[in-house]
């Protein structure tokens, strides 16, 4: 019987060395194997061997990148101003042994780092500044906090600020400055508008204006030379008129009496005239009549002289 005991007792030792012996680590973890209280090795992701009882595991270290955010932290700008700020870290271990033995708690030191950076940086700005410079003050804080973290096998990726909030005061005073700028925006907006709608409008008058005193000149222009046409083709028909009768009594080769007659016919046409209210009788008018007198009057016998004896 005690030897059944003593092979159970065995076995049991046997089984709980052996378990303690292999050690099977996850994906993107590690941990760190202690020796006697001494760093001894680190133990990867996968299946790993210890020796039971003189070996031991003191962490496991998460290897994957991690996200921390910070509450928001009071910063006084060059302008002695206070903003609060926000901060998210994205940081990575690359080193389990260094940040197990060379930082107690590695995460609380990112914290504090990030503080004093972030005030260091930011105090060296003015509020517009600070509000309007938000890549500046990320590339700022990752290079300080790299720097710094990398003797701690930890790796800073990124750093962002989540929000700067200034006082509730300046808050206020810049929202109705961004009010009254808005407003001078729309003002100047709608002045310009009214210019150019000013400008468009007399451009648009002027230009019509143009054409019409253009069409007006076209129209009087075309009128007068119809006029002119017109006055020239009756000119020119009064002359073929005047040539035709001229030609016609040169052909009848009229005497004196012939012309006195035709005189006499053309004066009733002459005082046709509305305006005519005055009729001067011309000089000619009495050789007219006596030439006309002589038409009508018996030819004269001739005057026979007898020879004397």
């Amino acid at each position: 019987m005690g030897q059944l005991i003593a092979a159970v007792v065995v076995v049991a030792v046997a089984g709980f060395a052996l378990a303690r012996t292999i050690r099977i680590v996850p994906q993107a973890t590690a941990r760190i194997v202690e020796r006697f209280g001494r760093y001894h090795r680190t133990l990867n992701a996968g299946l790993n061997i210890v020796v039971p009882f003189i070996d031991r595991i003191k962490v496991e270290v998460d290897l994957r990148e991690q996200v921390v955010t910070f509450p928001p932290q009071p910063v006084i700008t060059s302008d002695n101003l206070v903003v609060s700020i926000d901060t998210v870290i994205y940081f990575q271990v690359t080193d389990p042994k260094a940040a197990t033995y060379e930082i107690a708690s590695f995460i609380t030191a990112v914290e504090q780092l990030t503080v004093t950076t972030l005030r260091n940086v930011v105090g060296g700005m003015d509020l517009e500044r600070t509000l309007t410079s938000r890549e500046e003050i990320n590339t700022e804080l990752r290079g300080v906090l790299d720097d710094a973290t990398g003797k701690w096998g930890i790796r800073v990726n990124r750093v962002e600020l989540k929000a700067i909030d200034p006082p509730a005061s300046i808050q206020d005073s810049m929202e109705k400055q961004m009010r009254a700028d808005r407003d001078k925006r729309a003002a100047i907006l709608t002045a310009e508008g009214q210019k150019q709608a000013a400008i468009l409008t007399a451009q648009g008058q002027r230009e019509a204006a143009v054409l019409k005193a253009r069409g007006e000149a076209e129209a009087v222009v075309l009128g007068a030379q119809a006029d002119a046409e017109a006055q020239a083709m009756r000119a020119k028909g009064q002359a073929d008129a005047i040539a035709m009768v001229f030609r016609a009594i040169h052909e009848g080769r009229p005497d004196q009496r012939l012309l006195a007659y035709l005189y006499l016919q053309a004066l009733p046409e002459i005082a046709k005239g509305d305006a005519n209210k005055l009729w001067i009788v011309p000089s000619e008018m009495g050789k007219a009549l006596e030439n006309l007198g002589g038409l009508f009057s018996p030819p004269k016998e001739p005057d026979v002289t007898r020879p004397s004896a």
